[in-house]
């Protein structure tokens, strides 16, 4: 567990400082104070959508645990919702999320290797599995390695909004959505090869109805975009 919370800040450093070089290189039409403002708002709302989440995931678990684990998807969800709230009070209406996508796909990138390395205890770890690419991590039992699908997903991921940037003009904003949808669906999906955390309700866990919340909300958001074609700044 200590290599693994040692990646995890691995994580936050590397994610940091290429965020700070994108905003540099790229420029930032959002002021520093104000950016500030943005940024404290993702951090106190990933936080506290990290723990929930986990803890919504774990039933049984009392709520003084709740400090004890937490969720990649609650983080992204509770952060962007932390985002907005900062966003309508301090008045800001240009895109703010497009600049952390890169940093988030490398900071999650290295975090899971620290899962992969952790093993079943860390409740990363995929169901038993024969495929020829499962491997058994700490223990015996050969699993999917679910760590490693995802930081294949992120790479992938990541280098295709890269091609499509170079090929179509994304309206500000885009990329994130983008991102934050293709990840809710790719979590969606793997989960199901995952034994925690359990289902909770119609055979999804507490993470993928909050992944199902998240994609409806922006299905809906592309559809009204189709419907009626409008430069977004969200």
């Amino acid at each position: 567990m200590i290599l693994h919370n040692a990646l995890e800040l691995t994580g936050y450093f590397v994610g940091v400082l290429l965020y700070s070089w994108l905003r540099a290189r790229r420029g930032d039409t959002v002021s520093d104070r104000a950016r500030l403002d943005v940024i404290i708002g993702a951090a106190i709302g990933a936080a506290t959508g990290a723990r929930l989440l986990w803890w919504l995931g774990e039933p049984g678990v009392p709520i003084n645990q709740i400090l004890h684990g937490k969720t990649i998807v609650g983080g992204l969800l509770g952060g962007w919702i932390g985002v907005e709230l900062v966003k309508k009070v301090r008045g800001i209406r240009s895109s703010t999320g497009d600049l952390f996508v890169f940093p988030l796909i490398t900071a999650m990138s290295i975090g899971r290797i620290g899962c992969f390395l952790a093993g079943p205890a860390d409740h990363t770890a995929g169901n038993p599995s024969s495929l020829p690419w499962a491997i058994a991590m700490g223990d015996p039992v050969r699993r999917h390695p679910v760590a490693l699908y995802e930081i294949a997903f992120l790479l992938l991921f990541g280098a295709a909004l890269l091609l499509l940037e170079q090929r179509a003009a994304f309206a500000s904003g885009d990329r994130f959505k983008i991102f934050l949808s293709g990840y809710l669906a790719f979590r969606l999906a793997v989960d199901f090869i995952k034994p925690f955390p359990v289902p909770i309700f119609g055979g999804l866990s507490a993470i993928q109805w909050a992944c199902v919340a998240g994609l409806t909300y922006y299905a809906a958001h592309f559809a009204r975009r189709i419907a009626i074609p409008t430069k977004v700044t969200a």
